[in-house]
């Protein structure tokens, strides 16, 4: 299919985002707002005014069945719906199911209806497909995506699954040809097309749900060559990242008002005991929270009143299940994870959950509610040399990206343990699809060869 369209989709935990070669665009017209990141590719706008977009999708409860994926709605509209108080089932972190169990179960969306988590992974590619066939003029069958250095750790046959998985979902979506390469690897590209002298570089790709590392060389020599197999000296990456920095936060610091952490009315005779965890533990992940509103977790939680010590920790607890803020309150964690990020203080409001209700929330506090989140990534870091057998004075520079390396703290930490490494911020949300562009330039533009090797091969 020589000069037929493709596509490259960073298909992220919290945001995703697509790049299509430039000259498959009218010229006259600039969709991206002029986004343009490397020669002859282009974002391509997922929204007005913006080249990437939540990974979220929002289900109406009072769709037609027959028109559910027609109606269904996507980033910041799926998340307006539910903030909005539409009802409807919200679903973020798809990508965190792949390789699990949880894949081939459905969900309720309300109205006595449920979908596959499968098929939403694969609607949502759909969408995407569907914009990447707008921004080129015709439909897109061929696509590199991206995927972490591990999806599930220590697990290779759960690994393998969850790729297999995202190819099939992306086979359903109509793509026909599907490649994949590993995200660090793509930031590398996307660097790669600036460099002007060879460097040992430390991709560090922290995103929504993984942190993955790769050292790789770049140069200008190298670059526009589509096997890099002896270019990529080692990957390492952890299942850890933005999600759970958002769990660690609504954990720490917000659902303490709701009891977490607090100590139950002593028996006689007995020494007080700590709340149970679990139920605060599920309205903390995301693909969990539904989970808590069954008729049965409420009927328990009206079960164990008694053991609160402060009647209001109750009450805000029941509301959140009656209510169904759940959502709302990890999205207020993930806000205030981005605020400090940005203004290192911020209160957090809850007004949503009770009137006047806020906590304050500082840098110094993410530190210590993150700081085992943060020990683990850097091990991951150093590891990823070790693995290559050098020394960390061997990095001649760190490419940060993803969204959570906005997160000073962490940055610090990982560049303190390369102290000779000189610190490169590549685009947070758009140089993973940016370098996946670049990646499916070599294997489907002109020049391409006739064998490219994959993301597998490819890591040695």
């Amino acid at each position: 299919m020589p000069g037929s369209p493709y596509a490259a989709i960073d298909f992220g935990t919290s945001n995703s985002a697509l790049a299509v070669p430039a000259s498959a665009r009218r010229p006259d017209v600039d969709r991206c707002g002029g986004a343009a990141t490397v020669a002859g590719l282009q974002l391509v706008e997922l929204e007005p005014g913006h080249p990437t977009m939540p990974t979220a999708v929002f289900y109406r409860s009072d769709t037609p069945a027959e028109r559910l994926e027609a109606d269904r709605l996507y980033g910041r509209a799926a998340l307006a719906a539910y903030v909005e108080g539409h009802d409807g089932r919200l679903m973020r972190s798809m990508k965190s199911i792949l390789g699990s169990s949880l894949l081939d179960q459905s969900t309720d969306i309300g109205a006595g209806r449920s979908v596959r988590y499968r098929d939403v992974v694969a609607g949502y590619l759909r969408h995407l497909r569907g914009l990447a066939g707008a921004a080129c003029g015709a439909p897109v069958e061929r696509v590199v995506l991206g995927r972490p250095v591990y999806f599930v750790d220590d697990d290779p046959a759960r690994d393998a699954r969850a790729e297999l998985a995202l190819r099939g979902a992306a086979q359903a979506a109509g793509f026909t040809e599907v490649h994949f390469q590993y995200e660090p690897i793509a930031a590398a590209l996307d660097m790669e097309s600036r460099a002007t002298r060879e460097q040992l570089v430390l991709v560090a790709d922290i995103g929504g749900g993984t942190s993955d590392f790769s050292l790789v060389r770049v140069g200008p020599a190298r670059r526009g060559q589509a096997d890099r197999r002896s270019d990529i000296l080692s990957n390492h990456g952890v299942h850890v990242a933005g999600t759970d920095f958002d769990r660690r936060v609504e954990l720490a610091h917000i659902l303490p008002l709701a009891g977490h952490g607090a100590l139950r009315p002593a028996a006689a005779g007995e020494d007080a005991r700590v709340m149970p965890s679990g139920l605060y533990h599920d309205l903390a992940t995301w693909h969990l929270i539904n989970t808590v509103y069954s008729p049965q977790r409420v009927a328990e939680l009206r079960s164990m009143r008694m053991w609160f010590a402060e009647p209001r920790q109750y009450q805000r607890l029941l509301a959140v299940l009656v209510r169904r803020l759940g959502h709302a309150l990890a999205a207020a964690a993930e806000a205030g994870k981005i605020a400090v990020a940005e203004a290192a203080r911020t209160r957090i409001e809850l007004s949503f959950w009770e009137p006047a209700l806020a906590v304050d929330f500082d840098e110094a506090q993410a530190d210590a509610a993150l700081r085992y989140d943060f020990e683990r990534i850097v091990a991951a870091a150093s590891e990823t040399v070790r693995r290559a057998g050098l020394g960390a004075d061997a990095v001649d520079a760190i490419y940060f990206t993803g969204g959570s390396t906005g997160l000073a703290p962490l940055v610090q930490r990982i560049g303190a343990a390369f102290r000779r490494a000189e610190r490169v911020r590549g685009e947070r949300f758009s140089s993973v699809a940016a370098g996946l562009g670049v990646h499916a330039r070599a294997l489907f533009g002109p020049s391409a060869p006739a064998v490219v090797a994959s993301p597998r091969a490819a890591a040695g």
